[in-house]
């Protein structure tokens, strides 16, 4: 199988590493891809949000398979272009992704499905925001209605931070109800209309120890979470995953691909914080980590609407841990160009990285890498991570020294 996987960020690193180990690919290609990618897959430039020229490079190297990573050329309809060219392509329709695209519209859905959710207001000035604000009370929810890069959400008690949070975006905003409890990240892959869940993960959002500083891309992750409840992941795929399947195919948008289930545990049980529409960053290095099934086939069966006949999942034992080195700034506007040394060890996987002509990796983006280790046990894959951690240099890089530090006793 001949696989094209569009996009720069560790997630498709990730992808890279896990379809390059799969006997069962004889070409690969990533575009643009980064300085992690360019070990493991033919990099070829390409603009990801333009749908006429990625299907172009999909018929330029014979692609049987196109993987689109992140979610802006997914909403901008890169998919259905893909499609469009007679190929095979893992990622929902153009619209479809607006479960991504649009948190009114993925509130839209959640209604009509009946999946538990937070109550929100869609608002479209700062009177309704004001209103809303009122209504809910702190702490205050505020979402960007549109795509922000994982940092779209203000979740805060200072009204004036919220208020000023919700005079920033663009457009509308959602002002939702604050869920409180710990969050839970679980990727289900559907063709449409079979559902097939992987290990839920846990990724920390903020950007300082202890879930402090303002919320980020994410900063790490670990699987699995031993301590959810036996039965978690089939009830919520019976409860949210296929009732929002159902809707997608009811409206005419049937949604196919990688369906993101962002989830808080309350006390009255688990309610849906976000969709998104592709897998997630960080938490899918340490998913694919724990994979023991070849994933060739597993997308490509998604794609095709072959997904229920496809052999169970199999998973490998142990854990997973991966922790996020970001630049110096972020989530500000990042300092780029900075050196790194340590970036070519086994188990990093490269994000906003490029290659200089004489080798150098240099830092290009907000997160630069991911530290990834799997163990026996969740304290042995957490040493391991910070290990990784330990033997990088980044000037000005940051990272978090508290991931899975909870869960693993530590």
């Amino acid at each position: 199988m001949r696989v094209l996987v569009v996009g720069s960020g560790a997630r498709e690193h990730a992808l890279c590493l896990a379809l390059a180990a799969d006997p069962a690919v004889t070409a690969l290609v990533c575009a643009p891809g980064n300085a992690g990618t360019a070990a493991v897959a033919e990099q070829r430039g390409v603009d990801p949000l333009d749908g006429a020229a990625v299907a172009r490079l999909a018929a330029d190297v014979a692609a049987d398979l196109v993987v689109i990573g992140p979610e802006a050329p997914l909403v901008a309809g890169v998919a259905d272009a893909v499609r469009a060219a007679g190929i095979a392509c893992f990622g929902p329709s153009g619209q479809a992704a607006q479960l991504e695209g649009s948190k009114a519209f993925a509130k839209a859905v959640m209604a009509a499905a009946g999946v538990p959710t937070a109550a929100a207001r869609v608002c479209a000035g700062e009177a309704d925001a004001t209103a809303a604000l009122e209504e809910f009370g702190p702490p205050y929810v505020v979402k960007d209605d549109g795509l922000a890069a994982g940092k779209g959400v203000v979740v805060t008690a200072d009204r004036e931070a919220a208020l000023a949070h919700a005079r920033a975006c663009r457009g509308t905003v959602v002002i939702e109800e604050f869920l409180d409890g710990p969050e839970v990240s679980l990727f289900c892959l559907t063709d449409g209309t079979s559902v097939v869940p992987l290990l839920p993960a846990q990724d920390f959002k903020r950007i300082g120890d202890g879930d402090t500083g303002p919320n980020t891309g994410g900063m790490g992750a670990y699987a699995p979470l031993d301590w959810l409840p036996a039965g978690f992941t089939d009830s919520i795929v019976d409860t949210v995953a296929t009732p929002t399947v159902a809707e997608l195919r009811r409206r005419g948008t049937p949604f196919t691909g990688l369906l993101y289930i962002g989830l808080a545990i309350t006390g009255r049980g688990p309610r849906v914080v976000e969709f998104n529409a592709r897998f997630g960053d960080p938490e899918t290095q340490v998913v694919l980590a724990l994979l023991e099934t070849p994933l060739a086939g597993l997308l490509h069966a998604t794609a095709t609407g072959t997904l229920a006949a496809h052999p169970p999942l199999q998973w490998k034992d142990g854990a997973a841990v991966t922790v996020v080195v970001a630049a110096a700034n972020y989530p500000g506007t990042p300092r780029t160009g900075d050196v790194i040394t340590g970036a070519d060890q086994p188990g990093v996987i490269h994000a906003g990285t490029r290659r200089r002509d004489d080798g150098a990796v240099l830092s290009a983006g907000g997160r630069v890498l991911s530290a990834t280790a799997t163990g026996a046990t969740l304290a042995e894959a957490r040493a391991a991570a910070y290990a990784l951690v330990a033997r990088i240099d980044l000037p000005g890089g940051q990272y978090r020294t508290d991931i899975a530090a909870r869960a693993a006793g530590s």
